[in-house]
């Protein structure tokens, strides 16, 4: 029985990884060029999400767009796209139980000034034109985010240690 035990404890772990839900996060060119992204990487791993994809990007204008599709009919729309178009854009899939909702948790307000104290935007940012990161706010809003930045083939799917230390499948 106890060398069954390792192969019984890889399909809990596999069974556990088909149930977890992504998010898409992105360190917007403000962030990138403040040198903020070990810092705000450090606070998702630290939380014990998993990075499933990463890439640094310049979107084009017409990409920011797309991203940003939903906001099209308000008056920041062109200035919100400009703005993620101006520079690189760390681009990331994060992995974990509940990580669409912590996740903006751990971001905050959308207006830095109305962010609590520990959030990212909170301790990073001070205006909302500048606010440093986007995140998914929804599981639809995270699929379509995740395919619209991310091929299938640059997903990853594996285990990590931790994860028996975080989601207790030991």
């Amino acid at each position: 029985m106890f060398l069954d035990l390792p192969a019984y404890m890889l399909q809990e772990q596999d069974a556990h990884a088909a149930e977890m839900e992504r998010t898409f996060i992105a360190i917007k060119p403000d962030g990138v060029q403040r040198g903020l992204i070990s810092e705000i990487v450090a606070r998702f791993e630290r939380k014990g999400f998993k990075l499933v994809a990463i890439k640094l990007v310049v979107p084009s204008k017409d990409f920011a767009q797309k991203h940003y599709h939903d906001l099209k009919e308000r008056p920041f729309f062109n200035g919100l796209c400009d703005f993620l178009s101006s520079g690189p854009v760390l681009a990331m899939v994060w992995e974990g139980e509940g990580v669409i909702k912590y996740g903006r948790k751990l971001i905050g307000a959308t207006d830095p000034q109305k962010s609590e104290p520990g959030t990212i935007r909170g301790d990073l940012a001070v205006v909302v034109g500048r606010n440093i990161i986007h995140g998914s706010d929804g599981p639809e809003t995270a699929k379509d985010e995740i395919k619209l930045w991310f091929k299938p083939e640059e997903l990853n799917t594996y285990t990590i240690n931790s994860e028996k230390w975080v989601y207790g499948a030991n």
